[in-house]
């Protein structure tokens, strides 16, 4: 696909002023109340309209509209696969599972000390499967609910989740939007991922480590009823591995791309949501020593309603991220940017770059952006891109959206200059962990 250079050129220069203060709004979110997929889907309109016309008037109009037709494709391949994975998330949180789990390490009378590190553990293992938003919010309500009256508590335990689900996530192709990105693109295969375990442990360990000794070393009161999943939950789950285990196969096996699995998996979903329907009974609840037992279950499964669910406003923001780059990519501009960094700096240099620049803009553009270029790298750098993008953003509160929805949770308590006085804790963290990456699969 033919790129003409306009990035001296006025429209050029107008389209990146354009994505520029789209930005500033997105990062702006949390002060203005806008919705992050506002100014970037009208800020992708304009940028296309721009590079239709610059390439209509170079005679080459099917150029752009070939270019948007991609940059659309792979959108399409990214939002029906989150799709399911969000409908999934959804289902198990409507079946209480969340909450079962949450009640239980509750009732379990844990120190602040053991459930500072059994939250950000138990972040680290679930943000691989589910994503780090929902894992973070989880592990939250745990930290509020048992850390009534410790602030100092409460703050540090959401600097440790925020850490751990960004780690997590870093070295699965679930795990967050990035290695989702390159895993879909075929550069790494699915179990290449898992080549990252070890440095994402020791970026969730390094800070936490640090932190452990800071914690109050006391033991709250434990006070909660049993929360019972309701109907179905264990088979969901299973259903949700299933599909897991189908995306991975039609894609390693049948080199279909992963979406395809997922949305079979939803298949299953909606076939185990019709049992569901027809097997309908009320809720209703039996003593049983000091708590009570579900029978039934509260209403009807609808598996459209959790698909109605879905965070529409990333999902969106998402489109208007990929065509934004997408235009700008076109029109020239990523194409200096890669001979900057990747010719001039060294891959090494650039990919660690890319995690401290994550953590001001969102690692989704800036993932797409090196996706778009394609530098020539080995497997070791693409490795390190897909870990430094993933765990860069957790050197500040805004870097992540695990971060900005825990300062939503916790607000007044885990704040942005609060998380700020760790940074240098995390930042060693985010050091040792390339060192353990070029160490080991360097």
């Amino acid at each position: 696909m033919q790129i003409i250079d306009f990035t001296t050129h006025p429209i050029g220069i107008t389209a990146l002023v354009i994505f520029g203060l789209a930005y500033l709004l997105v990062m702006a979110e949390e002060f203005v109340h806008l919705r992050k997929s506002k100014p970037v889907i009208l800020a992708a309109g304009l940028i296309w309209c721009l590079v239709a016309y610059v390439y209509a008037q170079h005679g080459q109009p099917e150029v752009a509209a070939e270019a948007v037709r991609h940059n659309l494709l792979e959108y399409a391949e990214l939002m029906l696969f989150l799709l399911v994975a969000m409908t999934y998330i959804n289902a198990l949180e409507e079946r209480q599972v969340f909450d079962a789990l949450r009640a239980w390490l509750i009732r379990k009378g844990f120190g602040l000390r053991a459930l500072f590190w059994l939250t950000g553990g138990l972040a680290f293992v679930i943000s691989p499967i589910a994503d780090n938003l929902t894992t973070a919010l989880l592990m939250c309500a745990v930290v509020l609910a048992v850390g009534n009256g410790q602030p100092r508590f409460i703050a540090l335990s959401c600097i440790n989740i925020v850490v751990a689900a960004n780690a997590g996530g870093a070295f699965s192709p679930f795990g967050d939007i990035t290695t989702l990105m390159v895993w879909q693109r075929g550069i790494i295969d699915f179990f290449g991922f898992f080549a990252l375990f070890i440095p994402a442990l020791v970026n969730f360990l390094v800070p936490a480590l640090l932190m452990h000794f800071a914690i109050p070393n006391l033991k709250p009161t434990a006070a909660a009823d049993a929360v019972p999943m309701q109907r179905g939950a264990r088979r969901m789950i299973a259903l949700f591995l299933l599909t897991i285990i189908t995306a991975v196969s039609v894609h390693n096996f049948l080199h279909l791309p992963p979406v395809i699995g997922m949305l079979t998996g939803l298949g299953y979903l909606q076939l185990f949501g019709f049992y569901l329907r027809r097997s309908h009974r009320s809720q209703h609840a039996q003593p049983a020593g000091d708590h009570a037992e579900l029978v039934g279950e509260r209403k009807p499964f609808d598996v459209f309603a959790h698909v109605a669910r879905a965070e529409w406003d990333t999902l969106l923001f998402f489109y208007g991220v990929i065509l934004c780059v997408g235009g700008l990519g076109q029109l020239g501009y990523l194409a200096l940017v890669s001979e900057v960094m990747y010719q001039h700096w060294g891959a090494t240099v650039a990919n660690i770059s890319v995690g401290l620049l994550s953590a001001i803009i969102d690692n989704i553009p800036v993932m797409f952006a090196i996706l778009t270029m394609n530098p020539a790298m080995d497997e070791t750098q693409w490795l390190l891109v897909t870990l430094t993008a993933g765990v860069g953003g957790s050197l500040l509160s805004i870097g992540s959206a695990a971060g900005v929805a825990l300062m939503g949770q916790a607000r007044g308590v885990y704040t942005f200059f609060g998380h700020l006085k760790w940074t240098p804790a995390i930042a060693l963290g985010y050091a040792a962990s390339i060192a353990a990456h070029l160490w080991l699969n360097g």
